[in-house]
């Protein structure tokens, strides 16, 4: 199984779509939320959300749904990335409830060689998530440090540091 591409092998224009999906359970919520300590009702307090919310329920924090998406494209994207540069935008556009399936694919967007060194490149690409029914949830476009095959083979290939069993 692949895990990340080097420069070589993104073309701008591929669209890479991630599997499997995930569905958000109010346990993942709630623990994130806790362990980064966002203790905003909206997304802990049942009752909170539905006496005084639009949505009537708790919605799931953005910013976990974000980091399943970031997670999801590494096999497709970062698996081997020298470095994430920068998140140039992020926008979450539509809710997340308990129980929703977040979906992604990632879109090659452009390519560079680095100026600074031969033997990587960077990659602009951006990330859709959408749940079960379709709706986009979630939009964000970075840019990351990817080697290219000359970086991998001075490194020891497709699995660098990989050792040997004992026999």
């Amino acid at each position: 199984m692949q895990f990340g591409r080097s420069y070589e092998e993104f073309e701008v224009g591929a669209v890479y779509k991630h599997w499997p999906g995930k569905t958000v359970t109010e346990y993942d919520d709630h623990l994130f939320c806790l362990l980064t300590m966002n203790h905003h009702p909206l997304h802990l307090d049942t009752h909170y959300a539905e006496e005084t919310t639009q949505f009537g329920k708790n919605v799931v924090v953005g910013n976990y749904i974000y980091s399943i998406l970031l997670g999801m494209s590494v096999p497709d994207v970062s698996g081997k990335a020298i470095a994430n540069l920068e998140i140039e935008s992020l926008r979450h556009i539509a809710p997340t409830f308990h129980g929703d399936t977040i979906y992604g694919e990632t879109v090659v967007l452009d390519k560079w060689e680095s100026k600074s060194k031969d033997d990587r490149g960077i990659v602009h690409v951006e990330t859709k998530g959408y749940k079960q029914d379709g709706t986009v949830v979630c939009l964000f476009r970075r840019k990351v440090m990817v080697p290219k095959n000359t970086y991998l083979e001075a490194r020891g290939g497709e699995q660098p540091a990989r050792p040997t069993p004992a026999t």
